[in-house]
């Protein structure tokens, strides 16, 4: 690992823990030639599905699209940057974990608002009622009589 601070190439390893809740390894180090500390990150590097659209075009996974698609449904909600992260992550897990090469943008909606579910109901209808494109309020109605009947 190359010294962030003077690039010298040898460094060595003082700590190393797991982040994350061990999607993640955290390793503190020290430069060899500067002395100077800093903090790494290994990650697993997943190799998630292309999701397949409702037009059939497929596309790469974009964790950005499903980030901000969360984030804009949970606007203003009391809901932590933390638990949002959680969610993408058991999302992401989700798909890796179907072992397909390729995953509708049905099946993702569906991980999604199963996510949001367990976050906000308020979000979850937000996203439910675009993502599934609600037509009249009765609709709206009866996803929330459900919601209801699944909090007793």
């Amino acid at each position: 690992m190359r010294c962030p601070f003077c690039s010298a190439q040898d460094t060595r390893v003082i700590d190393t823990r797991l982040a994350d809740e061990g999607d993640q390894v955290k390793r503190r180090r020290e430069c060899v030639a500067c002395k100077e500390r800093f903090t790494t990150f290994e990650v697993v590097e997943l190799s998630l599905p292309r999701i397949i659209k409702r037009n059939s075009a497929r596309e790469a996974f974009d964790e950005g699209k499903l980030r901000a698609g969360m984030q804009r449904a949970l606007e203003k909600r009391p809901v932590k940057v933390d638990e949002i992260e959680a969610a993408i992550s058991r999302i992401k897990k989700a798909l890796v974990g179907k072992g397909e090469r390729e995953v509708s943008a049905h099946e993702l909606g569906e991980l999604v608002m199963k996510e949001l579910s367990a976050l906000d109901h308020v979000a979850f209808v937000r996203f439910a009622s675009v993502y599934r494109s609600f037509e009249d309020v009765s609709e709206f109605t009866r996803m929330i009589e459900n919601l209801q009947q699944h909090e007793r």
